[in-house]
């Protein structure tokens, strides 16, 4: 009989989980085909805010360690790749949508005082609401 967790990504919680299998990345072999950088900018751009953790977690998961016990410097380079990969294609945010729209003459924008101005990324990824971890 096959265990279900058989395809089960190492490092990943239950959420980044769901977030991943709707971008289309289930099995340790998609993560492995994508690499870490390209999985979680796809988590990224689908909407979703993940956590630098969430980044760890992938490649720790891609290494067969826990996040937590990657050198500093591979998480510096992951980090790099990333807001490189960013801002090769910057991620639009609803705000910045919206304000193209307008310019484009489409409905007027009204400011939305709930829509925070960050890089996305999140400087400390222990505070993050959503930290990837091992089950």
């Amino acid at each position: 009989m096959t265990n279900k967790d058989d395809n089960k990504i190492r490092n990943v919680g239950p959420k980044s989980a769901a977030w991943l299998r709707q971008v289309g990345v289930r099995t340790q072999e998609d993560l492995v085909r994508l690499g870490p950088v390209d999985a979680f900018m796809k988590v990224k751009r689908a909407g979703f805010r993940p956590s630098l953790n969430l980044l760890y977690a992938l490649a720790g998961a891609i290494e067969n360690c826990h996040w937590a016990d990657l050198p500093d410097g591979t998480k510096a380079a992951l980090v790099l790749a990333a807001e490189s990969a960013e801002a090769a294609n910057p991620i639009k945010t609803r705000w910045q949508k919206q304000v193209e729209r307008s310019e484009r003459g489409g409905a007027p924008v009204q400011a939305e005082e709930s829509e925070p101005a960050t890089s996305g990324f999140l400087d400390d990824p222990d505070a993050a609401g959503e930290a990837a971890h091992e089950d």
